[in-house]
């Protein structure tokens, strides 16, 4: 095999399908970027099993071929490179030659035989999104998911389509996050589960904005993501999600709309006073005078602030972990946000009025009695 292309194309190549080479594995082919040249294009593939990417890169194919090369060592190699154009040439007994400028590299690396490549994906399935969107969806309900694994389930998000409407969902047994977006034409009815870290790896990936577009598919045991010059196959979760509509029926008759940035830093002050082992709430108080009040009492000290609201409906104090509150405010690009609350045992929301997005968060018990 013999190619040239620039450092910059390379170099970004590498950085995409390297999401999915395997870091804890027995296989050493795992730990390789499979670079193939054939039909007058280059194409860079990772794979460890569960995350496949490939992606083609601009550059000249002298030769064709394909070999496997050692993942960090390439990638390390090429970053530190010239500014330059790149020469790679692999002989017969799978010696690698990277030349750039007056930089001779021999570089560790594999028969390209045995490695894996993606699956075949049947396209029967499939929604299209503009990159933006997808972006959008993942950085407004990945935060919610489980890094546990012994929760397999809450390690992904549900991806349901129905009456050409996506919602997608993500949980942790403390907190929900729901995004739902109308879709374009005729679309399948589709429910599956995306592992969090494909979505978390994707959403790096993805640099177009609401002009590009990226087609998803869906197969029985896959998710196939495609857009620019790049292919994205991952394994889906196998199980059936949590039934998430009872929750959602919830009635509230507690309406507070406020400022977002302005109850933002405010829990962002409160916040100083919890250590993580502390697990102190907030307390959230709710008068008829219009205003929320926000306290927090630790070993380390206490705040008390007040925040002018519009309220409808009862009075309320309530408790909250204020990372969950934290988490879902920074998502939200409105200027105000509504927070719906029936009492201090039943759980949180706050949406729009589309309910485009809905967070649900669960309260902590406290003594009501004292504040």
């Amino acid at each position: 095999m013999r190619i040239k292309c620039k450092k910059r194309d390379l170099s970004e190549g590498i950085n995409i399908v390297s999401k999915a080479v395997s870091n804890k594995t027995t296989m050493p082919i795992l730990q390789c970027i499979l670079v193939e040249a054939a039909g007058g294009r280059i194409k860079l593939i990772a794979n460890d099993l569960e995350l496949g990417i490939e992606t083609f890169i601009e550059g000249t194919v002298l030769e064709e071929g394909k070999i496997a090369l050692e993942a960090k060592f390439f990638s390390d190699i090429v970053r530190k490179l010239p500014e330059s154009e790149i020469n790679i040439e692999t002989n017969s007994d799978y010696k690698t030659t990277v030349y750039c400028e007056k930089t001779k590299a021999i570089v560790p690396c594999r028969s390209g035989e045995d490695f894996s490549y993606l699956p075949v994906i049947e396209k029967e399935k499939s929604i299209t999104l503009s990159q933006m969107t997808l972006r959008d969806i993942i950085r407004q309900t990945i935060f919610s998911i489980s890094d546990n694994e012994n929760t397999r389930l809450m390690t992904g998000e549900f991806f349901d389509i129905k009456n050409n409407k996506l919602s997608v969902v993500s949980l942790d047994g403390h907190r929900i996050s729901i995004r739902n977006v109308e879709l374009k034409g005729e679309n399948p009815d589709v429910s599956v589960i995306v592992p969090g870290k494909t979505l978390q790896e994707i959403s790096k990936i993805l640099s177009g904005g609401i002009d590009d577009e990226v087609s998803i598919f869906f197969s029985d045991n896959n998710i196939l993501f495609e857009f620019d010059e790049t292919r994205i196959v991952s394994r889906l979760i196998e199980g059936e999600y949590f039934k998430i509509s009872q929750m959602l029926s919830i009635d509230h008759n507690i309406v507070v709309k406020t400022d977002r940035k302005d109850l933002m830093s405010i829990i962002d002050r409160a916040m100083i006073f919890i250590q993580e082992t502390d697990k102190k709430p907030i307390v959230v108080s709710v008068k008829n005078d219009n205003n929320m009040y926000i306290r927090v009492d630790t070993n380390l000290g206490s705040l008390n602030e007040e925040l002018e609201v519009e309220k409808t409906g009862d009075e309320i104090i309530i408790g909250f972990n204020p990372k969950f509150i934290m988490d879902a405010l920074r998502v939200i690009d409105d200027d105000s946000v509504n927070i719906y609350m029936y009492d201090s045992k039943s759980p949180c929301f706050i949406k729009n009025a589309e309910e485009t997005y809905i967070y649900i968060i669960l309260p902590i018990n406290i003594n009501t009695s004292i504040y």
